[in-house]
């Protein structure tokens, strides 16, 4: 995981956060990584990066969520990072393609938002606070969601009518419309 550590200090490093609040975070972000060699280990307690992506489709009307199966709530697809990932951006690819079942997205390698949130179910040690680094995913063809192991369903929603008004969602798929449409 050397490579992907090294990875992740030069895109936190050289991030350009979209608000004062998510500096911060990066900030933190950075200070982790500098101070824990395996800060991106989900053994790594209490804290560890993860990495993630929302998925868009060409336009940007349309977002994938999915049902995750032990919070219940919708979510962008995400996870722990593995020790084949030797970057954020593949990291967040990788889950995304797993959890979606498309095998056909493209990343857009410059984080677009990042969101650090406690998870009571992660860890028997207790809960755990990911890092969470997310990324802009987007159709790169025409293939169909599948629902994956960690979810209860996989489903499109119009970006004005989201099945959550969760801040922390509306905010990720604020910037990943913006950012889509630069």
């Amino acid at each position: 995981m050397n490579d992907l550590h090294a990875d992740a200090l030069r895109v936190l490093s050289g991030w350009t956060a979209p608000s004062a609040e998510q500096d911060a975070w990066r900030s933190e972000y950075v200070a982790h990584l500098e101070s824990q060699p395996d800060g991106l280990k989900k053994a790594c307690f209490p804290d560890h990066l993860t990495a993630g992506a929302l998925v868009l489709n060409a336009d940007g009307s349309q977002v994938l969520l999915n049902l995750h199966g032990k919070a219940q709530r919708w979510f962008a697809f995400g996870g722990h990072l593995e020790p084949e990932d030797t970057t954020l951006a593949g990291a967040a690819l990788r889950e995304a393609t797993e959890e979606s079942g498309l095998a056909d997205l493209v990343i857009d390698p410059e984080p677009v938002h990042l969101s650090l949130h406690t998870v009571d179910f992660c860890n028997p040690r207790g809960p755990v606070r990911h890092l969470d680094v997310r990324f802009l995913a987007r159709l790169g063809g025409d293939s169909q969601p599948v629902v994956s192991d960690e979810s209860l369903d996989v489903r499109w929603f119009s970006s004005d009518d989201l099945p959550t008004d969760e801040p922390d969602m509306v905010d990720l798929i604020r910037l990943a419309r913006e950012r889509q449409r630069a």
